[in-house]
């Protein structure tokens, strides 16, 4: 008896060692990961510069500075979240400040809903927080895709609320649900459908498990969906919309995301750390160290037909599919149970996690810090830009986007867009599809206007000025030498391709500044 209550005060001295050493961990990891937000004034993400160049434009909106190239017109778009939020904010501190936390708060919602969805599950957090930080910096979230981050924070959130209360009567769940699909409605489209799956997979095992009736389980999803359709409906009477047409498959790239989700950088760190962490997966479930519960079963099945079955462009919007991967790893391990057999697994277990986490903040580290002087030498060069011009972006590639041969060129692809801010120009590549975002280009200049797009080859504008354009050149640039005033090339340095058109005025490591000297 007195040896049984000695291994038994053993065994919880060890636990809470254990405990006490992830809780530390953690909590250095998450310092960790969010201290690039606050280090760098501009974050290296791909979008990031477009969707602040936008805030811009939002929040000077009906003043004296609002940029006269733009107009804002408001309807119901689920794809709100900064739009809403930002301007709001920037009414108490700069625009700029006011974006990055707006990112803050986003990758917040994201720990925080995994460790809140692992709490309602299992009564406990143990897993869902170093997941959380394995991903904090994948590729959808360093390629800049905010909404999507923000939204799948909140769905995190919601689905936690709703499966606290869903032994509850029905209207308890109806509101529940109702707030958050409202929230997520406004907030991003796609995190909306991921928060609308996760739940609707959970009631379709709930009626499994218990064996309940047809009618029952019928009437549960009808309860979770009519939100969803009112709202819906109403945005279809109000003129609102949802992205834009185009959906596009590209199968052969479904088992490569795998590998490269990890890191938004570099493909070699995103390989490494993704086959350890699956190896990892594999090694602790063989051992039965780790282990699936029967719901997780049912949602990890439904992710990966989920992640088979969408266009990798949906209604406009590229990598939809592979935002599933990121959104499988954060609800997944609140499903899960881990159970290591002594300190030397646990010692194990959080040094995979943290070199992995490490690993992938390092990149992000080198890349941020390294952008700092060349977004500071962008927003410099915007002063020998005339007032009210208009700027074409062009690229020293071939055109690949995105440039999977050298990753950290690509946060300066969308840099120039903030002379629509520090100029009043108009650059064609600001985000402003209907559907997605509030800002229209002024409707005499919506020719120009490409929603979405990258730089042009520097290649292509060559061959337009020398009368040889390729077949199917955009209207935006087909007649570019008298359209634009200035033209910027963003990536690795190339002779200047036509110097008695170009004249050049500014440069750094990552692009160009050239004046046009414009053609009639």
């Amino acid at each position: 008896m007195i040896t049984s209550d000695l291994q038994t005060t053993t065994a919880r001295k060890q636990f809470g060692s254990d405990r006490s050493l992830a809780i530390t961990v953690f909590v250095l990891l998450t310092a960790a990961s969010l201290l690039p937000v606050l280090l760098t004034p501009i974050p290296a993400m791909v979008d990031y510069p477009n969707h602040l160049a936008r805030m811009y434009i939002l929040s000077r909106n009906g003043t004296a500075e609002a940029n006269p190239y733009y107009e804002v017109t408001w309807a119901l778009y689920p794809n709100l979240a900064m739009d809403l939020l930002v301007p709001q904010i920037a009414q108490l501190i700069s625009v700029e400040n006011a974006t990055r936390l707006f990112l803050l708060l986003s990758q917040s919602l994201i720990i925080g809903g995994a460790l809140a969805l692992e709490r309602v599950v299992k009564g406990r957090v143990h897993l869902a927080g170093f997941a959380a930080l394995m991903f904090l910096y994948c590729l959808p979230f360093s390629w800049g895709f905010v909404n999507f981050e923000f939204g799948l924070g909140v769905a995190l959130w919601g689905i936690a609320a709703y499966l606290a209360v869903a032994a509850r009567a029905w209207p308890i769940r109806f509101v529940v649900n109702a707030v958050f699909v409202t929230a997520l409605f406004a907030a991003h489209f796609f995190s909306l459908g991921i928060y609308g799956a996760t739940l609707g997979l959970f009631e379709l095992w709930r009626a499994y498990d218990r064996k309940a009736p047809y009618r029952d389980a019928a009437l549960r999803l009808v309860v979770l969906a009519i939100p969803a359709v009112a709202l819906l409906e109403l945005m279809r009477l109000t003129a609102g919309s949802i992205g834009s047409e185009g959906s596009t498959w590209f199968l052969e790239f479904k088992p490569l995301w795998l590998f490269r989700i990890m890191n938004g950088y570099n493909l070699t760190v995103s390989g490494v750390t993704a086959l350890a962490l699956l190896a990892s997966l594999y090694f602790a479930a063989k051992h039965d160290v780790l282990k699936l519960e029967p719901a997780g079963i049912w949602l990890a099945v439904g992710f990966a037909l989920f992640y088979l079955a969408i266009p990798s462009k949906l209604l406009g919007t590229s990598f939809a599919d592979l935002r599933m991967i990121p959104a499988a790893a954060l609800i997944l391990p609140a499903f899960c149970s881990l159970s290591l057999p002594g300190r030397r697994w646990t010692v194990a277990a959080l040094t995979i996690v943290t070199a992995i986490t490490l690993a992938n903040l390092a990149t992000v580290y080198l890349v941020w810090l390294s952008y700092r002087a060349d977004y500071a030498a962008i927003i410099s060069s915007f002063h020998k830009i005339d007032q009210g011009s208009r700027v074409l972006v062009g690229g020293s590639s071939e055109g690949e986007d995105p440039p999977f041969n050298d990753l950290t060129q690509y946060p300066m692809f969308y840099a120039p867009t903030l002379a629509v801010h520090y100029a009043s120009a108009f650059v064609p590549n600001l985000f402003t599809a209907v559907g997605k975002q509030p800002v229209q280009a002024r409707p005499d200049l919506r020719r120009l206007a490409i929603p979405y797009g990258g730089p042009v080859p520097i290649a292509v504008l060559a061959a337009v000025v020398a009368g040889q354009p390729p077949s199917g050149v955009p209207a935006f640039i087909s007649t570019w030498q008298r359209d634009y005033d200035y033209l910027y090339v963003v990536g690795r340095h190339v002779a200047n391709p036509l110097p008695d058109l170009l004249e050049e005025l500014d440069r750094s490591a990552r692009f160009v500044l050239y004046k046009i000297r414009r053609t009639r």
